[in-house]
């Protein structure tokens, strides 16, 4: 029986969850993931949890910090003057939103904490920092890159 590789086109169900055992994603009630394997669709310790696997196969990985979505980086951090929101948004920490660059490009921060004067936005990802652990079962391979072969 063929198994999942680079380059492969394949469909998977998945259930994320924290060391904690949260849940922040699962495929349940959806159609499967699709995605290549090894092309970067996913984070690389999923795309290498996949590697190997075989229609069917149901595996439960553990993903370090640095192969799901790296560490906090400090550096992401910001103080921002409480005085450039607008006054009728409420500021509420966790809450997501999205800013933009000085060049307009548009990211998602977190507020991390409200002080009198500034407000502490994060730019790292959710989940960075974290620990994932995913159960995933291969369901498809739906097909491979074609092999060329230079003479």
């Amino acid at each position: 029986m063929q198994e999942a590789k680079n380059g492969d086109k394949v469909k998977v169900h998945y259930h994320g969850r924290l060391t904690s055992g949260e849940t922040f994603d699962s495929s349940e009630g959806r159609e499967p993931l699709e995605f290549e394997v090894g092309s970067g669709m996913v984070i690389k310790g999923f795309d290498d949890g996949v590697t190997g696997m075989k229609v069917g196969d149901k595996k439960t990985v553990n993903i370090s910090a640095e192969q799901a979505y790296g560490e906090k980086n400090p550096d992401m951090v910001v103080e921002y003057p409480r005085s450039q929101f607008p006054s009728h948004i409420e500021l509420k920490v966790g809450e997501q939103l999205v800013m933009s660059s000085a060049s307009g490009q548009q990211f998602q921060v977190r507020i991390a904490e409200i002080k009198d004067e500034v407000i502490l936005l994060d730019a790292n990802h959710p989940l960075a920092g974290e620990e994932l652990i995913f159960d995933i079962e291969l369901v498809e391979i739906v097909g491979s890159k074609p092999l060329i072969i230079m003479p």
